[in-house]
């Protein structure tokens, strides 16, 4: 390989890219957004809309600069209704459509425990089971017709090669569908009576096949298409590839999502965020999340520009007089829920005592999320959170443990590019070791206990 197009389909924008296979550079890129329409029988992607403008952007890539194959990484909480012909039976769900009151209380009688899937309950569609039981009983007629379901990254696979498959990084990414201890499906694919329409699971880095010819006519190249994976375990795909167990990785975005390579699974809590994602090679991993990166932002707004400097010096007088932020600046997510935040002994404190605190509170929440999934060895950090010098240095403190930052993001479409075969990219990595802060544990004791 030489290049490899991605076709990565996120909630918000969609593109397609292409990268240099020996560095891993993006060498083209294409942007769309991901529109959401409101006809029809319910709110549902655009997939004509993301088809014409994946083909355009094949059609000129394979022109300039060219590429070997193409894979695919897409979000989740989304699949496919296919009939006979390969064609959607019904439109490709909107994860954020909320159902009506009676078919979501019947779901709930359905679904099977968090035992046997490590899937909490989550709100709207984030459930994929949740959404199969909404169209099965709302619309019997059509989902009569369906004679394939697959995964959403494996729906555009099927439409690049006409080779129907589901995956495991998609089927685990709390869907309520699968057993992660036993890698199989779980009771709810037989209460739901769709075990026989579920199409064949496919590892993420399988090469399905060549595109159809007229596809191939369209975009002027003939190249395999992989599998696909799911975004979330497509920017965890590189670590996985570099390190060895145990080690974490913290996602910093608008959420900090927590992977615990090698962690327990045995004590996870549904009511407190955590669960159990598949990685591509089908093992579990445990996770966790909170929405820090959205909290961190309003606070920042509130409290005005601080730099890292202010806010170490102000770190020692926060801790003394016990000036705490308590969780959830965002609720509805995280290791504490039903909690609203407030500030205590926040009484004519400064700009920088504030930012400092705030530091502390996502250091705190962090710590929390990742004792919730038994992680250990060192903690990755990638994202935003990778330059906020004194969050790193709380982190390390709090968890005992060296934090590796990796400043920007390792990327889904990075990650979907290793199911072809190339080398993980090299980053830059800046190393903290744990260090003795005055006062922390004192602090962290009387957080906790706030």
């Amino acid at each position: 390989m030489t290049h490899i197009a991605v076709l990565d389909i996120g909630k918000t924008n969609a593109k397609v890219v292409v990268l240099d296979a020996e560095t891993g550079a993006e060498i083209a890129s294409a942007r769309t957004p991901n529109t959401v329409l409101t006809d029809g029988p319910y709110p549902h992607y655009d997939v004509e809309a993301l088809w014409a403008f994946a083909l355009d952007a094949f059609r000129r890539f394979a022109a300039d600069p060219g590429f070997d194959t193409i894979s695919i990484t897409t979000h989740g909480a989304s699949a496919a209704l296919l009939d006979a012909d390969g064609e959607l039976v019904l439109p490709v769900l909107d994860y954020e459509h909320e159902y009506p009151a009676e078919i979501r209380a019947a779901y709930d009688t359905l679904r099977p425990p968090f035992a046997e899937t490590f899937s909490p309950r989550l709100a709207m569609g984030l459930n994929l089971g949740a959404q199969l039981h909404y169209q099965k009983a709302a619309f019997p007629e059509a989902f009569a017709r369906v004679a394939a379901i697959v995964t959403y990254p494996q729906y555009w696979a099927a439409r690049l090669t006409g080779i129907a498959a589901n995956e495991v990084t998609s089927l685990g990414c709390h869907t309520d569908l699968w057993n992660p201890k036993t890698g199989s499906y779980s009771a709810l694919v037989d209460t739901l009576g769709i075990r026989p329409l579920m199409a064949p699971v496919r590892p993420a880095f399988d090469a399905l096949g060549l595109v159809l010819p007229e596809i191939a006519a369209v975009i002027g190249t003939s190249v395999p298409v992989h599998c696909g994976i799911h975004d979330s375990n497509a920017s965890l795909l590189p670590h996985l590839v570099g390190r060895k167990a145990p080690f974490s990785v913290v996602s910093t975005g608008t959420w900090v999502i927590n992977f615990a390579v090698g962690g327990d699974l045995a004590h996870l809590d549904p009511a407190r965020d955590t669960l159990a994602n598949v990685d591509a090679y089908g093992r579990a991993v445990p996770s966790s999340r909170f929405m820090g990166g959205r909290e961190f932002e309003m606070l920042s707004a509130e409290i005005g520009n601080v730099s890292e400097e202010e806010a170490t010096a102000a770190l020692p007088s926060v801790i003394a007089k016990g000036m705490m932020l308590l969780p959830n600046v965002v609720s509805g997510s995280g290791p504490f829920p039903g909690r609203k935040s407030r500030w205590v002994n926040a009484e004519g404190a400064s700009r920088a005592e504030r930012h400092a605190a705030a530091c502390l509170y996502l250091a705190l929440m962090n710590e929390a999320c990742l004792g919730l999934i038994g992680a250990g060895g060192p903690t990755v950090v990638e994202g935003p959170f990778a330059a906020n010098g004194l969050y790193r240095t709380l982190l390390a403190a709090l968890t005992g443990r060296p934090v590796i930052a990796v400043p920007g993001s390792t990327g889904t479409s990075q990650g979907a590019a290793l199911l072809a075969g190339i080398a993980p990219v090299a980053a830059p990595e800046t190393h903290v070791a744990p260090s003795a802060v005055p006062g922390l544990d004192a602090y962290r004791t009387a957080w906790l206990a706030a």
